[in-house]
């Protein structure tokens, strides 16, 4: 039988390194499952339950491996459902390549079903380069730009495979006017600055009295160099969410997350820098930068085009932070005075203090913060955690601590709800051997998590590790948006769009075959812990939280608290709640530990 053109898409992106595909079948493109079930496992296939998952996975997928994530699915429908897990994708700067079936050629533009105007469609999300194949000879060039330019631009391409053209024999280009003869393969080319741009850089950060470092997740690659300028220039450094694991928080100077979901140790160090160094970040908050003008500033990224749009940049160096960090650092001169370091080291030593009170905090019935303290301390080694959007971001951005080896992240630029346990199972598809943890509120388990934890009972036996841990905070409320609309707006907790119907999400764990733990006390939690990672099997621990523990930012503004005096005024339905979790939370700061 002659080869098809399916069949040479498999072979294609088998050459082009691919070894997983996330997505879900359809008759739209049935014409590639059929090879890649011919390829005899070449390519490993995942299942999700959803097309936007399959998307997620494919975006955590390239975060965790470092490595093309590929997702698929059918036309109409199967392509729509992707758009979320894609845009995740290319808001966090990852390579993936999203292949999508469509209607047959003769019926295209005669309202036929499941026909939509798929080229459309994906033209923002795919938008460097996104093309629908007409003829087998053209299939060729169309997988391979799309895989290079998804992996050379760190971002989203997609290729549009008409059902009909798929069971084709596949054709090589002819060597004639009009044909392309592409090739595969792609190597990161060397991107550093020039060395006069290092040398102003170097002048800037040497002149610097207080320099405060911002990291993010173009630096994951360069721990080592981050701490070594650090410790030149007795700087402390704040981590942008993507960025958490850039830095373990071992390290004294280390002020933890910065913005919203920050710590104070973060907004003290920005408030009084008089240097800030930024690396490999697109951290959006502007307002916990320092002031315009307070500071002289120098950025590294790798994409120009991140440059100088948070904080106006003194000195902006296109460049690898890895690699340009090693330029860099001979140039900086060893800091003597470290009462800069010393004061921040102070800051951060007793803001772990403040946050070891605040998880201890009596709640109804438990403090979430606890649940992420308590596990903080039984983090295996090597693990890798993800956290879904929403209020459990809050605890998993200031309480979890990291350590060297360890990974973690989630939904960042979208910050998109529902792809915590996609994440977790792209990170073991990665990394069959790490333990993998991922912290998730009721509202995403209900969207759209729930349904992936039957993928996990499909694949576990896969892993060479069986540790892998969800854990539901359960406090049937859309917390974090209570919050918003409380301290942002001014608005009382509506209580028709924030409730949420209480599931047991243990006992479907338990349903499917994976360990379910269900606590509603929090001298329970380290022993559940200890119990989920050790179940041999994947776990799902529910914890029952309190809603009413409020996910303070590290500077509560005059319009903050004043939109919240307002809330109490107009009466909240959880108003004795909202008075006693808030001033329990602010006086934990002040008062001793009980």
């Amino acid at each position: 039988m002659a080869k098809t053109v399916g069949d040479f898409i498999v072979q294609r992106l088998y050459d082009w390194g691919v070894r997983r595909i996330f997505g879900y079948p359809g008759d739209g493109i049935n014409g590639v499952f059929g090879a890649l079930n011919r390829a005899d496992g070449k390519i490993e296939f995942i299942q999700a339950r959803h097309e936007e998952m399959a998307a997620f996975m494919a975006s955590a997928y390239a975060k965790f491996s470092g490595e093309l994530g590929v997702c698929i699915a059918t036309s109409g429908p199967g392509a729509t459902h992707l758009i979320t897990g894609l845009y995740d994708a290319r808001l966090d700067h990852q390579p993936v390549l999203a292949l999508v079936g469509q209607q047959a050629r003769r019926a295209i533009g005669g309202h036929y079903q499941q026909e939509v105007d798929l080229a459309s469609l994906f033209k923002d999300v795919a938008g460097d380069f996104v093309h629908q194949a007409a003829v087998p000879a053209q299939v060729r060039h169309l997988i391979d730009r799309a895989a290079r330019i998804a992996l050379a631009n760190k971002t989203v391409t997609a290729v549009i495979l008409p059902n009909d053209l798929q069971e084709m024999p596949y054709e090589t280009p002819p060597r004639k006017h009009g044909s392309v003869m592409s090739g595969i393969g792609y190597v990161a080319a060397r991107t550093m600055p020039q060395e006069i741009d290092l040398m102003r850089a170097a002048e800037v950060l040497n002149a610097g009295k207080r320099v405060a470092m911002l990291v993010g997740a173009g630096a994951l690659g360069a721990t080592e160099e981050v701490i070594a300028v650090a410790d030149r220039l007795g700087a402390g450094a704040a981590k942008a969410l993507l960025g958490k694991a850039v830095l373990p928080d071992e390290l004294p100077w280390v002020t933890g997350s910065i913005g919203l979901l920050g710590t104070e140790p973060s907004w003290d160090l920005m408030r009084d820098c008089d240097t800030l160094l930024m690396i490999g970040s697109g951290f959006p908050y502007s307002e916990f930068l320092p002031e315009e003008g307070d500071a002289r500033g120098v950025q590294i990224d790798i994409r120009p085009d991140m440059l100088s749009l948070r904080y106006p940049m003194e000195i902006n160096l296109v460049g690898d932070a890895r690699e340009t960090l090693q330029a860099l650092l001979p140039l900086l001169r060893q800091k003597q005075d470290l009462s800069w370091r010393r004061q921040i080291e102070t800051n951060v030593g007793d803001w772990w203090k403040i946050l070891e009170t605040r998880a201890h905090v009596e709640a109804n019935p438990v403090n979430p913060q606890r649940v992420v303290w308590e596990l903080s301390k039984r983090l295996p080694d090597g693990a890798i955690v993800t956290s879904d959007s929403g209020s459990c971001a809050n605890w998993y951005a200031r309480d979890l601590r990291m350590r060297h080896g360890m990974m973690a992240s989630l939904s960042g630029g979208l910050a998109s709800m529902g792809a915590a346990v996609p994440y977790a199972i792209a990170a073991k598809v990665a990394c069959p051997n790490r333990p993998v943890l991922g912290l998730v509120g009721d509202g995403a388990m209900q969207m759209n998590n729930m349904a992936e934890l039957i993928t996990v009972a499909k694949y576990w036996r896969n892993w060479s590790d069986p540790r892998f841990v969800i854990c539901v905070f359960n406090n049937g409320d859309l917390n974090q948006v209570t919050w918003e609309q409380r301290v942002m707006e001014g608005d009382p907790k509506f209580d028709a769009s924030q409730q949420l119907p209480d599931v047991p999400y243990h006992r479907f764990a338990e349903l499917i075959g994976l360990k379910g733990i269900f606590i509603d006390r929090p001298e329970d939690l380290g022993a559940a812990w200890d119990e989920a990672l050790a179940a041999g099997r994947p776990a799902l621990l529910e914890v029952k939280t309190d809603p009413e523990v409020p996910p303070l930012p590290p500077h509560l503004t005059f319009e903050q608290m004043r939109n919240l005096a307002t809330v109490l005024l107009k009466g909240d339905p959880e108003e004795s709640g909202v008075v006693k979790g808030t001033l329990r939370q602010m006086l934990s700061a002040i008062l001793p530990r009980r």
